[in-house]
């Protein structure tokens, strides 16, 4: 039975994404190999998209209110790399992390499966 997922992320700065998760995101934690931290993320979804050669991922947060989580954000300090854009299915913005890499935050405007979860 599959009881998860493990998202890795790569970083050209790991401590200070590591610290931005724990500190400005207030993710909670688990000690690993090496003392890495394994941060808990809140529930999950997966959406499968067609694509030419190759494939890649990418790592969304899901909020329901975009506004008011990235005044809530920036007031933490985060930056934006790119602003609030409808994208038809969604409300988007760009965070900027301390290495430099972007994760998506998004409001969906479609049913979300993650909150169907018993």
């Amino acid at each position: 039975m599959i009881t998860g997922a493990h998202v890795v992320m790569f970083s050209r700065n790991p401590d200070a994404d590591r610290a931005f998760f724990r500190d400005v995101l207030r993710f909670p934690s688990v000690k690993a190999g090496d003392g890495w931290p394994i941060f808990a993320l809140p529930p999950a979804e997966v959406g499968i998209h067609p694509t030419g050669e190759g494939g890649s991922h990418e790592l969304y947060l899901m909020c329901d209110d975009i506004d008011a989580t990235v005044k809530e954000l920036a007031g933490r300090g985060v930056e934006f790399s790119r602003p609030v854009s409808d994208e038809g299915w969604g409300l988007v913005a760009w965070i900027r992390t301390p290495a430099g890499s972007e994760l998506a935050l998004y409001e969906p405007k479609h049913p979300t499966a993650a909150a169907r979860r018993s």
